[in-house]
């Protein structure tokens, strides 16, 4: 009998799908990639993969690895794909293939399965991350076989399946949409959020934060620590990656912080909505951009964000085994080496405001900077700047005057 590993989080569809896999005729090995998911019961999810009839069904933990080896390489660049949204469902898909195909060739499966539709992006990086990891693996993605699709046309019909055999899931006809759970956020998207016209905040029920309304009518200092670009410690405690972002996501979450909706463009074509709350992220994002604004070079900061939406746009497509995206990577890791020092925020129903910050390594320098008289900034110098500066547009503007 033929065998697969799942990638299997204990939803609606990889809840169905490994049902219609044994229908098939495999031993379906079920991994469920414990990536910090706060509002899942894990041992819930390995048992109802048990009841389903799984050959075998196991909890990988993750937490520390996806934080530091992934996102926070990609906190490092700033990286927001379309300027907005943080990557944490993207962030998270090539680790749980590197997982699956780790136990792939443990139990000796030829192949790997998993949730994504065919219209979405995950299936772009779990196939794109797994094929670049063993160019021999089968992959088995059942919402791109018509067989499949004919017996599940929608939810309604997976969810009766689901009655049908006792597999209890989230999802249900009167409440449809579909939720992505891990330590870096949550997302919400499909059924009543793809009409646009639906306020998303008010619709979903959010798993991480409270809404700005509902936080404390006081503000909350938070003091956020880094080394070489990477945060190390928050309010003064030195956690490890995954546990540094859980508390920043405590702290955030009972200030409203982080939350978005917004329409943004698949790697397939479509334009499509989702719903994401952030806290910790959210809160890193901002003290990291408040250090490197201390501590890094103009021209390095400058290429920098020149690039970030470049390796944005390779992680939220899957690209994320790719040489371009290992000498970016490179990259930021040698430019982030001054990026040390502490960052301290007020949060405030959803706001974050800078209260301060230090390094070591500042660049900024009042002597130089004030606006006062005197100091060890020489104003006469700027004449001959200007004048070497405007030479292109003088002579410029002597070929081709320009009307005024």
């Amino acid at each position: 009998m033929p065998s697969c590993v799942l990638a299997y989080s204990g939803g609606l569809d990889t809840s169905v799908i490994l049902g219609w896999l044994m229908d098939e005729g495999y031993d379906v090995h079920a991994v469920y990639v414990d990536l910090g998911q706060p509002c899942e019961d894990r041992e819930a999810i390995l048992q109802k993969a048990r009841d389903i009839g799984a050959k075998s069904a196991q909890i990988i933990d993750a937490q520390e690895e996806m934080c530091r080896d992934f996102a926070f390489p990609v906190l490092q660049w700033q990286a927001k794909y379309e300027g907005v949204y943080l990557l944490g469902t993207s962030i998270a898909r090539p680790l749980i293939s590197k997982v699956c195909l780790q136990v792939a060739r443990d139990v000796g499966a030829k192949a790997y399965a998993h949730g994504a539709t065919g219209k979405g992006n995950d299936q772009c990086r779990f196939q794109l991350a797994a094929e670049a990891l063993d160019p021999s693996i089968e992959i088995i993605a059942p919402w791109r076989i018509e067989k499949f699709r004919k017996l599940f046309p929608g939810r309604t019909e997976m969810i009766a399946y689901c009655e049908e055999k006792n597999i209890p899931v989230k999802a249900s006809v009167s409440k449809p949409y579909s939720s992505d759970e891990n330590c870096l956020h949550i997302s919400y998207e499909a059924g009543e959020l793809e009409d646009l016209n639906v306020n998303g905040v008010e619709k979903v029920e959010f798993g991480m934060t409270v809404s700005p309304q509902d936080a404390p009518d006081e503000n909350e200092a938070v003091t956020i620590d880094f080394e070489a670009g990477v945060p190390i410690a928050v309010n003064g405690e030195k956690l490890a990656a995954d546990k540094l972002v859980l508390k920043l996501n405590e702290i955030g979450g009972r200030n409203g912080v982080g939350r978005l909706d917004m329409v943004e463009n698949r790697f397939v074509g479509m334009k499509s909505r989702g719903v994401y709350e952030s806290p910790g992220m959210t809160i890193l994002y901002d003290a990291h951009r408040v250090l490197e604004q201390l501590t890094m070079d103009r021209d390095l900061m400058h290429l920098r964000d020149t690039l970030s939406p470049v390796v944005a746009e390779m992680v939220y497509y899957g690209f994320w085994y790719a040489p371009k995206l290992d000498a970016l990577l490179a990259f930021i890791n040698d430019a982030q080496k001054h990026v040390t020092g502490q960052v301290k925020l007020q949060l405030y129903k959803g706001n974050i405001i800078v209260d301060g910050r230090s390094s070591p390594n500042s660049l900024y320098d009042e002597g130089i900077a004030t606006m006062e008289g005197g100091g060890s900034y020489n104003q006469t110098d700027a004449e001959g700047f200007l004048r070497i500066q405007g030479l292109p547009s003088r002579v410029q503007g002597r070929v081709t005057p320009r009307e005024y």
